[in-house]
């Protein structure tokens, strides 16, 4: 038997059609990008998120020689985020990546391990994250949770 699988997701032409909420989001991880260790990939992320106390959190990814010791932007920020404030929940995620000098134009979306990652806040928290990705310039996409991004997901029930 053959089923077919359907993601929704909404895209952007670019910030200036995100609502003012969100383009704040987007400015953050633009600049939390700005302030990202990756002497190895010459790739830098930028992560924020928006909890549901109104504060904006923000992360970069963070290399090191040993390659698979780094942490990507994303699970840098949502773990900051745990840790910090442990009750907040996740609104929206915003994650922007490209190359050093940002000349990529295609969007860039949450890895395997961090999607992961966001299920499980998201799990946690019994509400979806609203996702956003990008490029540093260029076209966005929305998913409304990372389930839209990882639909056969692991989590918790399994064990």
């Amino acid at each position: 038997m053959e089923k077919e699988l359907h993601i929704h997701y909404h895209v952007f032409e670019n910030h200036d059609a995100l609502d003012a909420e969100t383009r704040r989001l987007y400015e953050a991880a633009a600049k939390a990008r700005l302030k990202a260790y990756a002497p190895y990939s010459k790739f830098l992320v930028g992560c924020a998120l928006l909890l549901d106390n109104g504060e904006i959190i923000t992360g970069s990814n963070q290399e090191n020689a040993a390659y698979p010791s780094g942490l990507c932007a994303e699970r840098t920020t949502i773990f900051w985020s745990s840790a910090n404030y442990p009750d907040a929940q996740i609104k929206k995620m915003f994650v922007i990546g490209g190359p050093e000098n940002g000349e990529q134009s295609v969007a860039t979306p949450p890895c395997g391990a961090c999607r992961q990652s966001v299920l499980e806040y998201e799990n946690r928290q019994t509400e979806p994250i609203e996702l956003y990705f990008a490029a540093v310039k260029g076209k966005i996409f929305r998913t409304g949770s990372v389930r839209d991004l990882l639909p056969f997901s692991f989590d918790s029930s399994f064990l």
